[in-house]
């Protein structure tokens, strides 16, 4: 029995990276062997073990057979005499399919080391086709480390793409690829290759569509974003940002985010921001009527940190990438901060016929214009 450090944690080392996480590949054993050890074992579709510990995931070596379409289409043999080659021989990318043995001696059959220096994404066999995931890992590691796609791995892709694998990849899966990729430092490289692939037109049109018309601009908000804002939810949102057709954009988000079963938070925020896209990049030319009804919509009283995050989304879309600040947003926090000021439970206990809410509408108005020392245009009280 002999273990192998194995994956992410090798290729993170030969990239100068932090490593957090270590992966095993375990050959020459069964799962008694393992149990007996006391290992535990995790894994539904292969034998995996969590080391009784480190809790590090030790995994039995393996081959991998084809037997459906889609990426859960595969039988899989975990015996004694799988070898260290064999199972590197199953994995996607020639950078994620080195091993070091218990000696720190590098073991790398397909040259994934030559390949990290030379900053190329190439897959590792012909087996690659098999799991349409890899079209999105692929996608996703180019947006991590900014590497090339190697020209015979993006023919496969494409290749994949036409005769339909794509299109067996369930939403919870293609959710997880996308929002890991979103979070990489330049997620406009995912969507790029995705979509000269013809990967994205199948997984997600919607974007695919959005991206159809000025691509590069879109990009590049989507690149802005990463930079200045953490939260998934505000990066994809600025996927859906149209100034010109919001109400194609709000009907866009609310089908892709259906489609990808996206968590709700995700799923709102990009609604509201490709509604309010339009009106939050002319904040500066609101009137404080305009302005408190901009902040009812979009529910800021009650949730101020989710308007918080779409000023950060309007505010990636309208930047033009030269650091030119957004007023917008610092005019529509200070609103809202003012109006938040306005004490509702006093203006409710007030003699008055009027509605309650009608009221207290009626004050943050009037507090916005107070402040402001300026006349304003009136909208429709």
């Amino acid at each position: 029995m002999k273990v192998y450090r194995v994956g992410g944690s090798v290729r993170d080392e030969l990239l100068g990276l932090g490593v957090k996480d270590h992966d095993h590949v375990v050959v020459g054993a069964t799962v008694e062997d393992m149990e007996r050890l006391g290992f535990r074992p995790v894994g539904k579709d292969f034998p995996v073990f969590l080391h009784p510990v480190t809790h590090e995931e030790y995994a039995l070596a393996r081959t991998e057979r084809k037997t459906a379409r889609g990426y859960k289409g595969f039988t899989v043999y975990a015996t004694p005499e799988v070898t260290l080659e064999e199972d590197l021989a199953r994995r996607d990318l020639t950078i994620n399919a080195i091993a070091r043995d218990e000696h720190g001696v590098l073991i790398d059959p397909f040259d994934g080391a030559g390949d990290i220096e030379r900053g190329v994404l190439r897959h590792v066999g012909p087996a690659f086709i098999e799991d349409p995931v890899r079209i999105l890992r692929v996608a996703r590691f180019a947006a991590r480390f900014g590497f090339a796609v190697a020209p015979e791995t993006f023919e496969l892709m494409g290749h994949m793409v036409a005769e339909g694998e794509a299109d067996h990849l369930v939403p919870e899966r293609v959710w997880q690829e996308l929002a890991k990729g979103l979070m990489e430092t330049h997620p406009s490289r995912m969507f790029e290759i995705l979509r000269e692939c013809g990967a994205l037109a199948r997984i997600l049109p919607e974007v695919d569509r959005l991206l159809s018309e000025a691509p590069r601009e879109r990009l590049a908000a989507l690149d802005r974003a990463a930079a200045r804002a953490r939260a998934l939810e505000v990066r994809y949102g600025v996927l859906f940002l149209d100034a010109d057709a919001p109400a194609t954009a709000v009907q866009l988000a609310r089908e892709a985010s259906e489609r990808l079963r996206a968590p709700g938070e995700c799923r709102d925020l990009a609604v509201l921001a490709a509604e309010l896209y339009p009106d939050v990049c002319h904040g500066l030319e609101l009137d404080a009527t305009v302005i408190v009804d901009l902040l009812q919509r979009s529910d800021a009283f009650r949730r101020p940190e989710r308007f918080a995050r779409l000023l950060e989304a309007c505010e990636a879309g309208a930047c033009d990438g030269t650091g030119a600040d957004f007023p917008q947003g610092a005019r529509l926090l200070k609103a809202l901060d003012m109006a938040r000021g306005v004490d509702a439970g006093s203006i409710a206990a007030q003699p008055d016929p009027r509605p309650i809410a009608e009221r207290i509408r009626a004050a943050r108005i009037e507090a916005l214009e107070a402040a402001s020392g300026q006349p304003h245009r009136r909208g429709p009280r």
